[in-house]
C-alpha cells in the first residue's frame, strides 16, 4: 500500500525526539549522516521529490537551489531564527512558504550572551588554559585580574526578543541598560534601558558592548566604531560574525584599547580566523547559542508545526516576514 504521509526532506540529523516525530508524521528518506550541502539538497529533492523541506543555517539556499528545487516542494523551513543563509525573494517568487523558528531560542541565546560576558571579563580563556597546563603554582594578588560586571555599563546594539532578554539578565548584575536599535522601544519593552539613535553617540558610554541583530552585507564593528569605545571595553558577539570587521577587533584586541572579548559566532564559519586562537583575551565558542537539548527539540517542533500548517492549507505558525 502506498505511503500517503507528506514527504520530507531533511538537511541534518535532528535531536531525538524531532526525529521521533518526523519518522511518525511523514514519508522521509533516512537521516543524514552529514550537513548536506546545497548541491547534495537539490539531488536529493530531485530523486525523493518532496512536499517540504527543512533546513538549517548550515545549507545556504540560494536562488539557484531554490530554482533547482522539484514543483512538488510546496514550503522550505529553516530551524534558525537568522534567515540570512535563504534567498528570501528567490523562493518568495517559486510561490513557496518560508518558516523560521523565532522565539524558542531567545533564552538560551541570552544565556550564551551573558556567558559571553562573563567569560571575557574574569578571563576564562586564561583561567581554562592555565588549569589544563596543570596550574602548578599559587597565582599573586595583582596576577590574572578580571573586571567586575556587577554595576558596569552595558550597550546593546539590536533590542529585539534576544537583546530584551539579555537585558533582563544583565540587570541582574545591577548593569546600567543602554541600547541602540532601528527604532525605540514602548517604553514597557525599554524596562527603564537609555535609548540612542546612533551607535555612535551610545558606544563612548559603554563598558561592555553586545550585538544582537541580523547580519548583514557591511559590518557596523568597524576600526571607527571601535575606537568609540572606552579603552578597556569588553566587546561580545552571539549575532553573526558578518556584522564585525574582525582585522579592526583584532587589531584593537592587540593593542589594548579593548581588555577583551567573548564571541561565538565568526565572519567565515566553521573556519575562524585562526588569530583569534593565538589571543588571550578572547574567549571562544564554535557558535552555540541555541544548543541545549530544550531549545533545539523545541525548533525543530516548531519547524515541523509550521510544515504541517502550510500542507494542511493552513497559516504558517510563524512565517518569515515579507
Amino acid at each position: 500500500m502506498p505511503d500517503t504521509r507528506p514527504r520530507l526532506i531533511r538537511t541534518q540529523r535532528m535531536p531525538t525526539a524531532v526525529a521521533r516525530r518526523i519518522e511518525r508524521d511523514f514519508d522521509a528518506p533516512p537521516e543524514p549522516d552529514h550537513k548536506l550541502t546545497s548541491d547534495e539538497l537539490v539531488a536529493l529533492a530531485q530523486e525523493f521529490r518532496p512536499h517540504a523541506v527543512m533546513v538549517t543555517s548550515s545549507t545556504p539556499v540560494s536562488a539557484a537551489t531554490v530554482a533547482a528545487l522539484p514543483d512538488s516542494v510546496r514550503v522550505i523551513a529553516t530551524v534558525s531564527v537568522g534567515t540570512d543563509h535563504l534567498d528570501g525573494p528567490a523562493i518568495a517568487a517559486r510561490g513557496l512558504a518560508l518558516t523560521y523558528t523565532p522565539d524558542v531560542l531567545t533564552d538560551c541565546n541570552a544565556d550564551l550572551a551573558i556567558m559571553l560576558i562573563l567569560a571575557a571579563a574574569r578571563r576564562g580563556a586564561e583561567y581554562l588554559s592555565i588549569m589544563h597546563d596543570g596550574w602548578g603554582r599559587n597565582l599573586g594578588m595583582e596576577e590574572l585580574l578580571g573586571v567586575r560586571v556587577t554595576g558596569k555599563t552595558l550597550g546593546i546594539i539590536g533590542m529585539g526578543r534576544i537583546g530584551r532578554a539579555v537585558a533582563r539578565r544583565a540587570r541582574g548584575f545591577d548593569m546600567n541598560i543602554l541600547y541602540s536599535n532601528r527604532r525605540r522601544l514602548a517604553p514597557e519593552l525599554e524596562e527603564g534601558a537609555t535609548y540612542f539613535a546612533d551607535i555612535r553617540d551610545m558606544l563612548p558610554h559603554c563598558d561592555i558592548l553586545s550585538l544582537h541583530m541580523p547580519g548583514g552585507a557591511t559590518p557596523i564593528i568597524t576600526a571607527e566604531t571601535l575606537a568609540l569605545l572606552p579603552r578597556g571595553a569588553i566587546f561580545v558577539n552571539a549575532a553573526r560574525g558578518s556584522l564585525v570587521d574582525e582585522d579592526a577587533l583584532i587589531a584593537a584586541l592587540t593593542d589594548g584599547h579593548l581588555a577583551a572579548a567573548g564571541l561565538d559566532v565568526y565572519r567565515n564559519e566553521p573556519h575562524p580566523d585562526r588569530r583569534f586562537l593565538a589571543l588571550p583575551n578572547v574567549f571562544l565558542t564554535p557558535h552555540m547559542g541555541s544548543a541545549t537539548v530544550e531549545t533545539r527539540t523545541d525548533m525543530g517542533m516548531l519547524a515541523l508545526d509550521n510544515i504541517d500548517a502550510v500542507l494542511s492549507g493552513r497559516p504558517a505558525v510563524t512565517p518569515v516576514p515579507a
